[in-house]
């Protein structure tokens, strides 16, 4: 048979997409919002990872649930609405990012498969992965990506053959024996299985890679040349957002270009008098009111509202969200349907949760931390907050 006869007659590669953490670096933009959930382009970070999955002809996906599990499986359903089949596993009690995995040993070992953090952002070659991760000969590939500080992240050591022969947790700079990060990105055959016990939390960088190094199983990386983010903390989710408006990493952006650098979803209305300066991303539905002020990098959700005088720059706001008359707002986020009230102020690198009100010439202070459904000012201004 030849080699690309060969090829035709593999079972189609699946994916498992590890969706079920808590996402707490995110906090409090996950209080009421799973990490897979959290708008990248005002989609969830996880719409991205499916298209990138069927754009490599992976089309059969599982997913382990447990935080808002309702919310992802209401926006995804059974995956037809974004060209995949969706399955998905509720964890009742967390499982590890390899244990998860086991609800679908059956799924999943009828092939090579690929496992993917379900909140990473990327524009990885998976293909090209395969193709190594098979040439390799291995049990697994990891995809890793070169790092300018090696102390952020867990490292991995590998040979002249880019077989893996170790593993360092966030070392000393100086002590760092790679800059070779772990992306959270793999490719395994099916006996990778004999190495989860079913039931048990079971990681895959503390437990699974430590056996089969320990076993002598050859396992190999495959150096990412393209675009990753963990979306790992809030300071990387505005990083993610801004690169993927500005083209570094290659994803659908929503809407129609109405200039170079602006994009506006369906229904939005601008009225004249309004200053935008890009790169831009409104949502669909909104209303930037005569007046109103927006400079790039921004990124506004769906349904948002932007009333006459407000000035808004470097903002990243979720579905909802409301800006009143001669409000400022600067390097902040806004999660779902907060509003800020007329004259208030949102300072740099604030993050307000969720529903909550920022009632009129308020202030938010730099590098706030806001809960969901907070109140900041006077409680009669705050009739749309659900105050704790």
């Amino acid at each position: 048979m030849s080699g690309s006869s060969a090829a035709n007659a593999r079972p189609p590669v699946r994916a498992f997409l590890m969706a079920a953490g808590l996402g707490t670096r995110l906090y409090p933009l996950t209080g009421l919002t799973s990490k897979p959930m959290v708008p990248i382009l005002n989609r969830p970070v996880m719409e991205h990872l499916l298209h990138l999955l069927r754009k490599h002809g992976v089309t059969e996906i599982a997913a382990n649930l447990h935080y808002h599990p309702d919310k992802i499986g209401s926006y995804f359903g059974d995956g037809s609405e974004f060209g995949v089949e969706l399955r998905y596993n509720l964890e009742e009690h967390l499982l590890g990012t390899a244990g998860g995995s086991d609800a679908f040993r059956e799924f999943l070992s009828a092939s090579t498969f690929l496992v993917m953090s379900g909140d990473g952002l990327t524009d990885a070659d998976l293909s090209s992965f395969l193709e190594a991760h098979r040439r390799s000969g291995g049990v697994a590939s990891l995809a890793v990506q070169e790092v300018e500080d090696p102390s952020l992240y867990g490292v991995v050591v590998h040979d002249d053959d880019l077989r893996v022969t170790g593993f360092q947790e966030k070392p000393l700079r100086e002590e760092a024996l790679s800059n070779l990060c772990n992306c959270g990105i793999y490719a395994f055959e099916p006996q990778i299985f004999d190495h989860i016990e079913p039931g048990v939390f079971t990681d895959w960088a503390r437990d699974v890679f430590p056996a089969l190094l320990r076993e002598g199983l050859p396992f190999h990386v495959w150096k990412l040349e393209s675009y990753w983010n963990d979306v790992g903390n809030i300071e990387q989710y505005r990083v993610g957002n801004f690169d993927a408006l500005l083209g570094r990493v290659i994803l659908d952006v929503p809407g129609r270009q109405i200039s170079p650098g602006v994009w506006v979803g369906q229904g939005t209305e601008i009225e004249a008098g309004v200053r935008l300066k890009a790169p831009i991303l409104l949502g669909a539905g909104c209303l930037i009111e005569s007046g109103a002020k927006l400079i790039g990098p921004l990124i506004i959700g769906d349904g948002c509202v932007v009333e006459c005088g407000a000035v808004l720059e470097g903002v990243i706001h979720w579905d909802g969200a409301k800006a009143g008359r001669d409000s400022r707002l600067a390097g902040s986020i806004l999660g779902r349907n907060v509003v800020v009230h007329h004259e208030a102020v949102v300072h740099e690198d604030a993050v307000v949760g969720d529903r909550s009100v920022v009632a009129p010439h308020a202030q938010v202070a730099v590098g706030a931390r806001l809960e969901p459904r907070t109140c900041v000012g006077p409680d009669e201004h705050c009739a749309g907050a659900d105050k704790p």
